[in-house]
């Protein structure tokens, strides 16, 4: 164990707060079994306290110490994909605490792949509890962050960091609700829905009216201070025109070289969804810094392969209208 996880996990046991790498983004955690510590999250993260968060575990063995009535199919999907970048929603076992599921009878459970995080789990079981309530290191509704620079650049120098570099896959969790019987793909991601159906022997169905609130589905969300649009690929030149003609500094985000001479800043945006997904919220950072007036993003393809992305641009671009949006 390297002194600075002791040093964490010693932390997360006084019920303080730590930042922390996983395979996604980096995660701000607490002590999922310590309420008080569970709610610093929210006070620093000015996030909604009927927002829930979702517990990292170090094993598929903690499904039974967090969640009761545990499905068959819960147990698969954990044998397919943990550790790894997939959070199941089940039934909250009854000493779960209100302040992690947002009030609802159901928890979020995820088991990360990324070393510093399972060393960090398992220091952490010998002194507490051994979960970690954790949503992204960000300001609610932010771009999340995939390195510990970006975590330094929302909270400061005061909050204790985990460096593990950066971000094997650069966005959050792909979120499946078991908690009703059917499957439900709540959020898409690096795991797909293809591969969730090939482990739980049926296919996902979209979001319905009863779902259960989970992390990162509002429909504003993972946003840059700068208002982001979404253009079509094939307006993009004429809409960066119009708005610089307009007097907008514009920044774009596109695949492949420079086509706009307008553009005041041109981002060149990998071509594979994977690698795209990967540097994001790079790229939205970057952005963001640039000094511009408005991001024009070119919306990536309308395909299963670009699922994830486009779920999270479609929710960052959202947040151009919606002021009151933290």
């Amino acid at each position: 164990m390297t002194d600075s996880v002791a040093a964490a996990a010693a932390r997360l046991a006084a019920g303080e707060l730590v930042a922390f790498p996983t395979e996604t983004v980096y995660g701000l955690g607490a002590d999922a079994a310590n309420p008080k510590a569970v709610a610093k999250i929210f006070a620093l993260k000015g996030r909604p306290a009927d927002h829930p968060v979702i517990v990292h575990v170090a094993d598929a063995e903690a499904l039974d110490d967090w969640a009761r009535d545990v499905p068959e199919g819960a147990r698969k999907a954990a044998a397919a994909f943990w550790p790894g970048p997939l959070t199941l929603i089940l039934r909250k076992a009854a000493h779960v605490s209100p302040a992690v599921t947002g009030g609802q009878d159901s928890v979020g459970l995820r088991c990360p792949s990324h070393p510093v995080a399972q060393e960090l789990l398992r220091a952490f079981a010998k002194m507490g509890s051994g979960a970690i309530a954790a949503p992204s290191a960000n300001k609610f509704g932010h771009v999340s962050p995939t390195t510990a620079q970006h975590v330094r650049d929302e909270f400061g120098p005061d909050l204790l960091i985990l460096d593990g570099g950066a971000c094997d896959v650069g966005i959050e969790s792909t979120i499946v609700d078991l908690s009703r019987g059917t499957p439900v793909l709540l959020r898409p991601g690096a795991i797909t829905r293809e591969q969730l159906a090939h482990a739980l022997g049926v296919e996902p169905r979209a979001p319905d009216a009863d779902a259960p609130r989970a992390s990162g589905t509002l429909a504003s969300h993972y946003a840059p201070r700068t208002p982001l649009e979404l253009v079509a690929e094939a307006q993009l030149e004429l809409r960066v025109r119009e708005l610089a003609t307009a007097g907008k500094r514009v920044a774009v985000l596109a695949r492949g070289p420079a086509r706009a001479s307008a553009a005041f800043v041109w981002q060149a945006a990998a071509e594979n969804p994977a690698a795209y997904a990967h540097d994001l919220y790079a790229y939205l950072r970057s952005l963001d810094s640039s000094g511009a007036d408005i991001i024009a993003v070119e919306a990536p393809p309308a395909d299963l392969a670009w699922d994830a992305v486009n779920d999270r641009l479609g929710r960052a671009s959202k947040a151009v209208n919606e002021s009151d949006e933290p």
